[in-house]
């Protein structure tokens, strides 16, 4: 067993018995991550670190039904803090209920070179840019697999709308992307071979 792994297991037995440095350290060894999974969710530095805190809460809170043989602790807690986010921006969300299917396209191709280029803060930067129910939809969906049954099931929406958020998002993001790629020499489909 690692000593990252024997760690976390120290780390959770503490927590459960409410040991303050035990939920300090778990709060320090995934502070970053979280709150990058916050960032892409919500709108706001001051919402997604609001977020953060009710999340940590409801770890603290919960911890004793967590359980490594169903998945990782970083997987639990990050479940915990998406759901988070999905309720504090309940009141935020407006999704369009009126879709027409034929025009939702679900393979709009983004060149990887594009996508190689950019940095993960630029990503988050332009996915914050999208309009909140698609970004919300485009986060579940593509960053953090969730399917649409899943995702109609977590913002009561239907699996239709969870699908025609997830186009128009990348039909939004592509359009973003293409200006930068144009002017800063990212390579694409289209020119290929003509280096």
């Amino acid at each position: 067993m690692s000593s990252s792994v024997k760690k976390t297991i120290k780390l959770v037995k503490g927590c459960m018995a409410n040991d303050r440095s035990a939920q300090e350290g778990l709060y320090k060894q995934f502070y970053a991550d979280m709150l990058r999974l916050c960032l892409r969710y919500l709108k706001t530095n001051d919402l997604a670190k609001e977020a953060l805190n009710h999340g940590f809460l409801k770890v603290f809170q919960n911890i004793d039904s967590f359980n490594d043989e169903k998945g990782g602790l970083g997987a639990w807690i990050g479940t915990i803090m998406i759901r988070t986010c999905i309720d504090l921006s309940r009141k935020e969300l407006k999704f369009t209920t009126d879709i027409d299917e034929a025009g939702i396209t679900e393979n709009i191709f983004v060149s990887p070179a594009v996508l190689d280029k950019l940095y993960a803060e630029d990503l988050i930067s332009m996915i914050r840019l999208l309009p909140y129910a698609t970004q919300m939809v485009f986060n579940l969906s593509v960053i953090d697999g969730y399917t649409h049954k899943e995702i109609s099931e977590q913002l009561n929406i239907t699996e239709s709308t969870s699908r025609w958020h997830l186009s128009e998002g990348k039909k939004q993001l592509r359009v973003l992307l293409e200006p930068k790629g144009a002017g800063n020499d990212f390579s694409t489909e289209s020119n290929k071979g003509k280096r």
